[in-house]
């Protein structure tokens, strides 16, 4: 026997015999009976009361089945208008099945009713009842996890957004501008620049693996490493490494980022690079000439002990630098990606500010020209020394 006693069906017919006798024979198989005596009544009920299923009666005077069943469907309550219902019908044949489906019911039964058929589509309906409703509640839980989701994104881009600079530093004789695009609210790439104890401005920049939250919480890491190497050491060189040190000390190797930074001297235009897994250094001259400085060591956090080798180069008055993460070039695989050399190409603007520069090269990488979303975190920072 069907365990459905919660399960209440309710039976409409204006036939007090039928109905009875068919109310009567679904109780004997374990369903729950209601009985509605005409079309309004049953709506009525419905409203009141809602039932597990309806089995309707298509041929009724005043509100036939057809005309119940079409309320019920464009009622606004979502549970009343997926009620599942079940014509009955005394005409057989295609026309009679079509007018049924036609009139929005989910099965139909020709009388003389066969029991047997009856209870197994009547189980069938219950059964993809509980089914939807099942599904609703996990799209309702789905749909919670998500809002709530989007919340902590949102708090998580508030705290990564104040930790990346809003103003560019104030240098004397310098147009500094930077950019930061990441994949979605949170990302893994920062940036950042601040005072050395000599007078020099570090300008740093970081890409750490993945993508989103676990990735954000790494580029927080990096600027907390930044800001203690550069208190506790005076060289490029040995703020990498100690920024190195600490991070693989916390990972153990298990994660990693490729960075690189230059400490420029405002005054003589002299800088010095040390890059770890990042894409090169581009330094522009105000000739047009492009020149590109490598990374000298392996990402960040891979070894224990690394080696950071410094390279210095002197920026004259009109001269640029861009430091950029590998976001910038685009997918490896995509035909019309931005390039080390399409980049340098770009920069040979000799009268751009630093914004424009940027404003260039974003323009004219692969990144947002087809309106899709970037396949990666984008950050730069473009710096040049005025004429």
């Amino acid at each position: 026997m069907p365990s459905n006693g919660a399960a209440e069906i309710l039976v409409v017919d204006d036939d007090s015999t039928s109905r009875r006798l068919l109310a009567r024979a679904l109780s004997g198989v374990g369903f729950t009976t209601r009985e509605s005596v005409d079309g309004t009544d049953a709506l009525q009920q419905v409203h009141e009361q809602l039932p597990a299923l309806l089995l309707l009666d298509f041929d009724m005077p005043g509100l036939n089945g057809a005309e119940v069943l079409k309320r019920l469907r464009a009622d606004a309550d979502p549970a009343v208008a997926q009620l599942p219902a079940i014509m009955l019908t005394g005409h057989g044949g295609e026309e009679s099945e079509v007018l049924c489906l036609e009139a929005g019911a989910d099965d139909f039964v020709t009388k003389p009713i066969n029991q047997a058929v009856l209870r197994a589509r009547i189980e069938t309906h219950l059964r993809l009842q509980s089914m939807r409703r099942q599904l609703q509640q996990q799209n309702g839980e789905l749909e919670a996890w998500r809002s709530n989701l989007e919340r902590d994104l949102e708090a998580a881009r508030l705290t990564q957004q104040s930790l990346i600079p809003q103003k560019a530093p104030a240098l004397d004789g310098w147009d500094v501008a930077a950019v930061y695009r990441p994949v979605i609210q949170v990302g893994g790439d920062i940036y950042g620049w601040l005072r050395m104890a000599d007078e020099r401005t570090l300008f740093w920049i970081v890409d750490a693996t993945g993508h989103g939250a676990s990735a954000a919480l790494l580029t927080t890491l990096a600027k907390l490493l930044f800001h203690h190497g550069s208190g506790e050491h005076r060289s490029p060189a040995a703020i990498m490494r100690a920024v190195n040190d600490d991070f693989r000390s916390i990972f153990g190797a298990r994660s990693f980022m490729t960075a690189m930074c230059v400490a420029l001297d405002p005054v003589s235009g002299r800088a010095t690079v040390v890059g770890a897994g990042h894409p090169p250094l581009l330094v522009r001259r105000a000739s047009g000439a492009i020149e590109s400085i490598a990374s000298s060591a392996p990402p960040l956090g891979l070894l224990e002990r690394t080696e950071f080798s410094e390279s210095d180069v002197v920026l004259e008055r009109g001269d640029a630098f861009l430091l950029y993460t590998d976001g910038l070039l685009g997918v490896p695989t995509d035909a019309h990606r931005l390039t080390p050399e399409k980049l340098s190409e770009i920069l040979q603007m000799p009268n751009a500010s630093a914004e424009m520069l940027l404003a260039c090269v974003l323009r004219e990488s692969a990144i947002g020209n087809d309106q899709k979303p970037a396949p990666d975190d984008i950050a730069a920072i473009a710096v040049k020394r005025l004429g």
